[in-house]
């Protein structure tokens, strides 16, 4: 045994209370040790009368004081100097020892002469059943590894062994290994201290042995060891200290030419752990993982030092540490017994037992009916539907920043709606507007799949996850969206549900996060108009988690609206630079004015019951009335009257929150249906209030399952309220689901092409560049006015409309230069206006006739055709399902574009990219991920004990 034994306390303030309490304890251990120490210098870091006064009293030799930034390494080389004994014993104010642990580690120290340091086996400070370390090892990349740590205590390590390592503290050193050695290194910022300790006295022929019998309690919170504590901040700092620690080892333990290769590595290595980092959902380590590169890079002089400690002293081989390293195949059993011990059992999600694929069937069966003849056309066509570009790159040029594909020189940024169709169209590169087709015929069962689906996060009654699920299918809005060929509004109630279902797990999984926050891009590009209210969702939500959860998953909400920002970011500038900020909540695609009469009170009422108009989505065309079908409400009276009861009768917290989404989505409703920002054929067009209204039935479908699930003690009512919304439901979506079958849909048969198919023919032949070249569209209106618009290409699409042509307040400069040139066209038979035409592009124009054609626009548009006829520099192409078509004489200009703005350009459409590439890596699920989620209830606000003790723990 150690003749004599020198202990080093080294205290760092935190404040009063737990620093004076722990160091207190400490001290009590120390005074109450079967085998006393025979010296005792206290390192204070930090100036405290209070604590050095504590430590004098104490019975220390020296009471060393320093500043408070000053490191455990650092203050243990202040008070080496002082140490005159045979063993060292290294302590901080948080290490209370059992009253015979130096004893105990002291025989371990004394058991061969090759032992160079002994360490006892910590336990939790306030559970002594608790291992919180007993040994560490290395993988063979340098990855730090604790044999037993966070362990029950069973006596199953107790048996002693030799170890590659250990935890810094309550560590006994002997007084000559510690002198050799130089202490701690202070390069490691705090982690593997003890595991580095340990290598290095391996490495110049002594051993780590192992004391399991000697208890040392800690807290966790003192100057030893790698920061303590869950707040971000300390996750972050020991994040630091850890890949620090482990970076600064791999540059000090490396063969000398190897050096300059890691030296070089450290940043590309960085940034392909980034990468993994996103991938393992654990964005929270990248900003550490930079910092301790960067340390690292600039921190070589540390690295000397260690290096020069190494060789001076090593005795050793590298190989002999081989056999006390762990494996890879003992490291992933570790890993999964770890994993699996922390799993926590999960319901099933009863898909197919509990109703939810009978109902995504029934859904199908009842598309097949009310929308199986779409089948047999190739292009969707009717009310707000385009076709799309005959080609997947040509869908992504419509969605990128540049020249616009409708207007006379519109150039500036897509709307992200056009991202949305290139994602659409491009499911179905060959055809891609067979793939909107399909998106129609498959748009009820994918409801009702998204409606069951949102409805699990609330409820686990599979009687009301059904009724959710329908009532999403048939909701009015939706219906109506179909019926009169709205895509934006279509698309944007398949995705709410989702949003829904991802979104309330955000704050607990960052693979529901980075998905949550693509969904709430796909959303808020089909419905702008849907921002501010999205906006107060997410500042309810991030409330709820700092108020509720301290501050637990408040990043990963924060994230949800990153991607949306940066994608919308173009369009904003834009619309801000030309002095119309609310242009930006315009209805994307075409303008399409809202059916039934949008004045008065009645539709302001009808939309807190979901309908967007005053028609009852059909119900008024199909008993052959002309007046406003008012009485519809009643069909989802139900689900509004449950809705507002859902507070009182169920869970509280999810049916307010709920109720509020549903407000919000009424008052989205009625504020949009009042304000016109586009200007479409007819004249201006105001906000579909339906996309509002999609918000709303979802904050009320789920506010009613919430209500009904809280009813546990009268059982009986709930599948009874179900079928009462169900029957209701369903009789009110008949006049909808049966327009298609009797032809009071908008929906037609195509056309292929807004454009004569000649255009599109001499495109592909290669005679003109069809995508280069446009078609200068003339109308006469109903007055006798004309109106003209510039289609480059082959066809106007879906995925080309622009809200930049649409929302302009003011007449542009090249809105004036359309107009002078359709003056000349239809007013004289000379001037060199043609030749204005091929010097922009433009090779073709066509001359439209009017379905319902008044005589006053049949005699303009008959004047107008015999003036182009006369002109000799327009080729006639004669008529065609479109109207009179012309070709511009001689040779056609290539379109140019003067931009300035190319760089910024490349830069935002970088950023963009990256956000999106951030979001997809955090979203795509892992292994790890999935375990993850499963210790979570599927229920959003249900805790069960498990999970709680868990959590606790």
């Amino acid at each position: 045994m150690p003749a004599r034994v020198h202990a080093i306390l080294v205290v760092r303030p935190h404040g009063r209370g737990p620093t004076d309490l722990h160091l207190s304890r400490t001290l009590r251990a120390l005074a109450a040790q079967t085998r006393r120490v025979d010296a005792l210098t206290v390192v204070l870091c930090g100036p405290d009368e209070a604590l050095r006064k504590l430590a004098s009293e104490s019975g220390a030799e020296a009471v060393i004081v320093t500043g408070r930034a000053t490191g455990f390494a650092d203050a243990l080389r202040l008070a080496s100097r002082r140490v005159s004994g045979d063993a060292v014993w290294l302590l901080a104010q948080d290490t209370a020892p059992a009253p015979d642990a130096l004893a105990r580690l002291a025989g371990a120290l004394e058991t061969a002469p090759s032992v160079a340091l002994a360490a006892p086996k910590l336990v939790s400070w306030d559970d002594a059943s608790r291992i919180v370390s007993l040994g560490v090892t290395v993988t063979r990349t340098g990855r730090t590894v604790g044999l037993a740590d966070g362990e029950l205590d069973q006596g199953q390590h107790d048996t002693g062994e030799d170890v590659l390592g250990s935890d810094i503290r309550g560590v006994l050193v002997r007084s000559q290994v510690w002198r050799d050695l130089g202490g701690v290194d202070p390069g490691l910022a705090g982690a593997d201290e003890g595991l580095d300790l340990g290598i290095r006295a391996r490495l110049s022929g002594g051993r780590v042995a192992l004391a399991p019998t000697a208890l040392v309690a800690v807290a966790g919170d003192g100057v030893a060891g790698a920061p303590a504590g869950r707040s971000a901040g300390a996750r972050g700092r020991r994040q630091y200290a850890d890949r620090k620690a482990q970076l600064h080892r791999r540059m000090a333990y490396a063969p000398a030419l190897a050096v300059p290769f890691h030296w070089l590595s450290l940043l590309p290595l960085a940034l392909w752990r980034t990468l993994g980092h996103l991938l393992a959902k654990n964005p929270g380590r990248i900003g550490p993982e930079w910092v301790a590169s960067f340390s690292v890079l600039f921190g070589l002089a540390s690295v000397v030092r260690a290096r020069r400690t190494i060789r001076r002293h090593r005795s050793a081989a590298w190989s002999s540490l081989a056999s006390l390293r762990i494996g890879r195949r003992d490291l992933r059993e570790r890993l999964e017994d770890e994993a699996d011990a922390a799993a926590a059992p999960r319901e099933d999600l009863h898909f197919f037992s509990g109703g939810g694929a009978w109902l995504v069937l029934g859904a199908l069966a009842t598309s097949v009916l009310s929308f199986g003849a779409l089948l047999a056309w190739p292009v969707l066509g009717g009310g707000g539907l385009a076709p799309l570009r005959s080609g997947v790159l040509a869908l992504w040029t419509d969605a990128a920043y540049g020249p616009r594909a409708l207007g006379w020189d519109t150039v500036g940024p897509a709307d992200p709606f056009a991202s949305v169709v290139a994602v659409i169209g491009s499911l179905s590169p060959l055809a891609p507007s067979r793939a909107l087709v399909i998106l129609w015929f498959l748009a009820l069962p994918l409801a009702a799949l998204g409606g069951w689906f949102a409805a699990t996060r609330v409820t686990a009654r599979p009687i009301l996850r059904a009724a959710a699920g329908f009532a999403w299918a048939v909701a009015p809005m939706f219906l109506a969206a179909l019926v009169e060929g709205r895509p934006a509004a279509v698309i944007l109630h398949l995705a709410l549900p989702w949003l829904v279902y991802t979104a309330l797990a955000a704050r607990r999984s960052w693979s529901s996060a980075g998905l949550a926050s693509i969904i709430l891009v796909v959303v808020v590009a089909c419905a702008p108009s849907l921002g501010p209210a999205l906006i107060v969702l997410w500042l309810v939500g991030l409330g709820l988690a700092i108020a509720t959860r301290r501050g637990r998953g408040a990043g990963r909400i924060a994230w949800l609206v990153v991607p949306s920002v940066a994608v919308f970011l173009p369009l904003c500038w834009y619309h801000l630079s030309v002095g119309d900020a609310l242009a930006v909540f315009a209805d994307p695609g075409r303008p399409l004015a809202v059916t039934g009469d949008p004045d008065g009170l009645l539709p302001k009422v009808l939309f807190a019951f979901g309908y967007p108009s005053t028609d009852g989505v059909g119900w008024a065309q199909f008993l052959g009335e002309d007046g406003r079908a008012w009485w519809a409400a009643a069909f989802t009276a139900p689900v509004v009257v449950l809705a507002l009861l859902g507070p009182v009768l169920g869970r509280l917290l999810p049916a307010s929150v709920a109720l509020v989404a549903g407000v919000l989505g009424v008052a989205t409703a009625v504020a949009g249906s009042g304000v016109a920002l586009t200007v479409g054929m007819s004249g201006s067009v105001p906000i579909w209030p339906g996309s509002g209204l999609s918000l709303a039935w979802a904050g009320l479908v789920l506010a009613a399952v919430a209500g009904l699930d809280g009813l546990r003690r009268v059982d009986a009512l709930v599948p009874v309220a179900a079928s009462v919304i169900i029957a209701f439901l369903a009789i009110g979506a008949v006049p909808a689901l049966t327009a298609v079958v009797r032809g009071d849909a908008a929906l037609t048969d195509g056309p292929t092409s807004t454009l004569p198919a000649y255009v599109q023919t001499a495109g592909s032949e290669g005679e003109r560049d069809g995508e280069q070249t446009a078609t200068l569209v003339l109308t006469v209106q109903p007055d006798a006015a004309y109106s003209a618009s510039v289609v480059w290409g082959a066809s106007e699409t879906l995925g080309g409309q622009t809200t930049l042509q649409s929302t302009r307040p003011d007449l542009t400069a090249g809105d004036r230069e359309l107009a002078h040139v359709t003056a000349d066209l239809v007013s004289t038979a000379g001037g060199d206006v043609v030749s204005t035409l091929a010097n922009h592009g433009i090779a073709y124009v066509l001359l439209e006739r009017a379905p319902r054609e008044s005589d006053l626009a049949r005699a303009g548009r008959l004047g107008a055709q015999n003036l182009l006829n006369q002109r000799a520099d327009l080729v006639s192409v004669g008529e065609t399902a479109r109207g009179v078509l012309w070709s511009v004489e001689g040779a056609i200009a290539e379109r140019t574009v003067d931009d300035a703005s190319g760089p910024t350009t490349l830069r935002v459409a970088l950023l963009q990219l990256g956000v999106i590439v951030i979001a997809l890596l955090l979203a795509v699920p892992t292994r790890a991920s999935l375990r993850a989620g499963r210790r979570h209830p599927r229920i959003i606000g249900e805790r069960d004990a498990l999970a709680a003790e868990r959590s606790s723990s």
